[in-house]
């Protein structure tokens, strides 16, 4: 989720008006062993990029704190908007563009799953508070089993991470390391191979 360079680099939108981009950064690796383990183990990987424009900019969406010195995050076409060093789908990875904090939300996320047949999802990167939890809810709004991986979604204050982590994990779903999930994929391959 938005692993993009405006949220993550230290050149980003979100550096440049004062967030703390360290945690996200130290994220990253973790999420790029996450994402080649699910690769390995054959699980489908989605990605999802934030992308703005004059064509998306409602004046409620604008009038956040956020965007009142520049509208300067992830503009499409731009830099900022694409995804940070190291992210790279694959060609055959699906990428949903979203416009809101939700990648539910006016995407075909939903579809995307369905048709996949998926019925649980993992939900990771930046930040943790705001658009990871926000699709993680409205995840299991739509009736998804919903697990956060707590080392791989990143916040730019620690405490907003550890807070949606523990309303996570009190409301919506599981919360786990990506070591427990790489772990469990591990035994599954191991019982599967073992023909149990």
């Amino acid at each position: 989720m938005d692993v993009q360079n405006d949220f993550v680099s230290s050149k980003g939108s979100a550096a440049q008006r004062g967030e703390e981009v360290s945690a996200s950064q130290a994220m990253v690796p973790r999420l790029i062993r996450l994402i080649d383990e699910a690769r390995r183990v054959s699980l489908p990987v989605i990605y999802v990029k934030t992308t703005h424009s004059e064509w998306t900019d409602t004046p409620s969406w604008i009038y956040r704190k956020s965007q009142q010195s520049a509208l300067n995050t992830c503009r499409e076409g731009t830099w900022g908007a694409e995804f940070y060093e190291g992210i790279s789908p694959l060609p055959h990875e699906r990428v949903v563009i979203k416009h809101r904090y939700s990648a539910f939300i006016n995407t075909d996320l939903n579809t995307v799953l369905k048709a996949k047949g998926i019925e649980s999802v993992l939900v990771t990167g930046v930040a943790t508070n705001v658009c990871v939890e926000t699709t993680a809810r409205d995840a299991y709004m739509y009736d998804y089993y919903v697990t956060m991986v707590e080392d791989c979604a990143a916040a730019y204050h620690s405490h907003l991470h550890e807070t949606t982590l523990e309303n996570m994990q009190r409301h919506f779903g599981l919360v786990a390391s990506s070591q427990e999930i790489m772990e469990t994929w591990q035994g599954l391959m191991q019982k599967k191979a073992a023909g149990l």
